[in-house]
């Protein structure tokens, strides 16, 4: 909670989230793993390409594919960030969330796939 005040009274992102162009330019090089933590009727409305579908209601992060570092999305950034406690309290340090969701996503012109 510290580092989220501090972090917005500096004017600068937590280190577990990921802003906009990073996650744009990594996803476009393969850098990350994009977990959509949505339901799976939301992420099949519509969800980033090549991101998985691991819905925080069943979130287990022994499931989550490990080797590229994991950015978790949902729709508008609480539930990747309960997914993202669950990954730190199983010892996952290096996982980010995106906090603007598939709606900061989508309004940014994001690529989605349906």
């Amino acid at each position: 909670m510290l580092a989220r005040i501090l972090a917005r009274f500096m004017n600068t992102a937590s280190p577990s989230v990921i802003e906009h162009e990073e996650l744009l330019h990594g996803h476009q090089s393969e850098k990350y793993t994009v977990v959509d933590v949505r339901e799976s009727n939301e992420y099949a409305g519509g969800h980033i390409p090549g991101a998985i579908n691991l819905p925080l209601s069943k979130f287990d992060p022994a499931r989550v594919p490990r080797g590229r570092q994991v950015v978790l999305i949902c729709q508008a950034g609480g539930r990747s960030a309960a997914a993202l406690k669950k990954m730190k309290a199983a010892g996952v340090e290096d996982a980010r969330h995106y906090a603007a969701g598939m709606s900061g996503w989508r309004s940014r012109k994001g690529p989605v796939v349906v």
